[in-house]
């Protein structure tokens, strides 16, 4: 049957092709109306409303607290607040653990929250450790700065203390974390580099925001590479106010510090272990929890007196600034261990929500304008992380105190709540629930009255304006190592800016008004002419050197959970590695028996001797210091292994103690290393003290010169 269908012609077959690209690519031209460019283009709202000032949050007067009404502000961190979902925005990469709180004495002079009056009580925690930039799946060493946010369980309800490790922040104001978010986040084009602030967008910033100078050379200090999670201090980062049962008022800032104390890895070693053990913290956090080695932080706070508040040379509601120890002491409040993991990671770690509103009565705000914007912008991301109003819900969330209010229904809802009113007041269902006025303890919550009488306006306070000067103090306050590590991240960071007029930017405009001799060591290792000045006066702070400031300043003294390696093959001395292990375990350390392979060893004695892992799969990065016990045979297979000879010389270059046990001394001659103050020959039983106060002083900074020549 015929079809009556016309045979094919080849050429309408090409011209339909051409047709059709036609039209593919007049689609495509019609989506450059969906294509922005901002060039010559005036800021403007969502709705197009052009913006007049998008530095500063509307506020009651340049000090006052930040306005609802701001709907400028409340757009863009709303925007910004649901950029991604359900991945954190910043602080993605974390995980967390368990424990208590315990006060030390009754602080009822300070505040009359609950949880700091009965030190017989232990409060429930739940803290947050976490990285900012990089996403879930980046490394744990990254130079980046670390989330420290701990959730109080009080019988007053929860208490979330969300702070960093370190006690200032990039910007002043809220309205501008979305800016600064974007700048340090992945290059939008390629979404590289992650994890890391090597780069142009990174750059521009802080450049041209010079509030930003104190953080940033924060970040290119040591505290950016922490040795663990266990060793890093936390900070508020705000000033917040404390009162007391009689409504007295103290502003505070709140710290912990580490007992184990404060100290970093190594440039080196933090980008290997990113490669060798991308989860190195989080594992190292579990680990110390699973053998009893329970992290403990203890808690205190500066207190600033109400009539105080404007006796320093610098503003308390500056997120920027610091208030130096020597000014103001610590005063200890009590002690914060953790003793159990999570049984679940993702019910328990990527589901906590933290929220800086979420205070208690005897704790209160200032007028901060960072932490105003917090308050606003956590809750609204929860609610988009976890799907809605109820994250409260959520077990690792719940209030360990009853909840009751007219808060109902909603994406998943858990609770079944009895009664018809949803409402109060109410006659329905008794009135119930109801408000519990104010009272010295256990009292409804009630907000510090303070006085404002100003107008609104979008202005920073005159006492905002200097950014230089605690950058300044910071720097001068490191030991020579620690100025050594500044310059060099810098140098490391800003050589990766493909722009040459945002590096000068960054030496002439702000590493400049910090300090010559940084700005010029650095200008010279990007080939950029040294600045001769700064190009602001800087005023003088009341304080030259803060030595708290240096973690040269804030090591234990003793080595409690430190990890050492111990190198054996066929032939070792089984005799002395029994003995290292009764003295460390004396001192509250740890030694792995490392071998050639994971295979038990033989030792000179003919006795089995088991190892923990092979020296490839525990590589000296993970170690704190290196024993190498003596025997003959063994020294003679390690001195042929080189995988053995490297693992001395990386400990060697990490600046770690290593001690060397009979005949391990041909490792000397071997490896052409000489003795030091770190590097000890010939150590038996009577001298392991000498081996234990090298490794108590983390690093052997006097072999770091040296060190820097040796292959590892």
């Amino acid at each position: 049957m015929s079809t009556n269908n016309p045979p094919v012609d080849k050429s309408q077959l090409a011209g339909t092709d051409t047709l059709d690209r036609g039209n593919t690519n007049a689609k495509l031209d019609s989506l450059e109306a969906f294509r922005s460019d901002a060039t010559e283009q005036a800021l403007r709202t969502n709705q197009g409303v052009k913006i007049a000032d998008n530095q500063n949050t509307l506020r009651v007067g340049a000090r006052g607290p930040s306005l609802l009404e701001d709907f400028i502000m409340r757009e863009k961190i709303t925007h910004f607040d649901h950029e991604r979902i359900p991945e954190r925005i910043v602080h993605a990469r974390g995980t967390g653990a368990h424990g208590y709180f315990q006060c030390y004495e009754a602080h009822s002079a300070l505040t009359k929250a609950g949880f700091l009056q009965d030190p017989s009580k232990k409060t429930p925690v739940f803290v947050r450790f976490s990285t900012v930039q990089g996403p879930r799946g980046s490394g744990d060493t990254v130079r980046d700065v670390r989330g420290f946010a701990v959730k109080f369980f009080t019988d007053e309800g929860n208490f979330d203390l969300v702070g960093n490790n370190m006690p200032v922040f990039f910007i002043q104001d809220a309205i501008k974390f979305p800016d600064f978010v974007h700048a340090v986040k992945p290059e939008p084009h390629n979404e590289i580099p992650t994890g890391g602030s090597a780069h142009d967008t990174f750059w521009d910033f802080v450049s041209l925001v010079p509030e930003s100078a104190h953080m940033v050379i924060w970040a290119m200090s040591d505290r950016a590479i922490p040795k663990s999670l266990r060793s890093m201090q936390g900070f508020g980062v705000h000033t917040f106010r404390m009162i007391n049962a009689e409504g007295r008022s103290s502003f505070v800032k709140f710290h912990w510090r580490p007992k184990v104390g404060t100290c970093s890895l190594v440039w080196d070693e933090a980008q290997k272990l990113a490669g060798k053990d991308t989860d190195y913290h989080r594992r190292d956090l579990w680990e110390a929890i699973e053998m009893g080695d329970y992290p403990e932080w203890e808690f205190g706070v500066q207190i600033v007196a109400e009539e105080d508040e404007h006796k320093f040379d610098f503003d308390l509601l500056d997120p920027t600034k610091i208030i130096p120890e020597e000014l103001v002491p610590i005063t200890p409040l009590g002690k914060m261990v953790l003793n159990r993991n999570p049984d679940n990671f993702f019910a328990e770690v990527e589901q906590v929500a933290f929220c800086p509103g979420h205070i208690v009565p005897g704790i209160d705000f200032s007028n901060d304008p960072l932490l105003q914007g917090r308050l606003f912008s956590y809750t609204d991301t929860q609610i988009s992380r976890l799907g809605g109003p109820n994250f409260h819900e959520l077990p690792i969330n719940r209030a360990i105190t009853p909840v009751h209010n007219g808060q109902r229904d909603a994406m998943h809802r858990t609770t079944i709540d009895k009664g018809r009113a949803s409402y109060e007041p109410n006659s329905i269902d008794g009135g119930w629930p109801k408000e519990t006025p104010p009272g010295p303890q256990d009292g409804g919550f009630e907000s510090y009255p303070e006085r404002i009488d100003a107008h609104k306006i979008r202005q920073r306070s005159d006492s905002f304006s200097d950014h230089f000067s605690q950058a300044r103090l910071f720097y001068k306050s490191m030991s020579p190592h620690e100025q050594e590590h500044i310059i060099a991240a810098y140098s490391f960071e800003l050589g990766k800016v493909e722009r040459e007029f945002i590096r000068a930017r960054q030496v002439n405009e702000i590493l400049a008004n910090i300090d010559l001799e940084l700005a010029g060591r650095v200008a010279k290792n990007l080939g950029l002419p040294a600045p001769t000045a700064g190009t602001v006066d800087v005023p003088t702070p009341s304080l030259e050197k803060s030595p708290a400031l240096s973690q040269a300043n804030l090591l234990s003294g003793d080595i409690k959970t430190r990890k050492v390696a111990v190198l054996v093959a066929d032939g070792v001395d089984g005799a002395i590695i029994d003995a290292l292990k009764q003295a460390l375990k004396a001192e509250g350390a740890h030694a792995k028996v490392l071998g050639p392979t994971s295979a038990p060893v033989t030792t000179a004695d003919g006795q089995t001797l088991p190892v923990d892992a092979s020296m490839e799969g525990m590589p000296s990065i993970a170690f704190d210091a290196v024993f190498v016990p003596g025997g003959a045979e063994s020294i003679k297979a390690l001195s042929r292994d080189g995988v053995a000879l490297h693992y001395v010389l990386e400990a060697y270059k990490h600046l770690k103690a290593i001690a060397l046990h009979g005949e391990a001394r041909q490792l000397l001659v071997e490896l052409k290393l000489g003795v030091d103050a770190g590097l000890i020959e010939d150590v038996d039983a009577s001298n392991f003290p000498r081996f234990f106060a090298a490794i108590a002083q983390h690093r052997v900074w006097g072999r770091e010169a040296k060190a820097k020549g040796v292959p590892a």
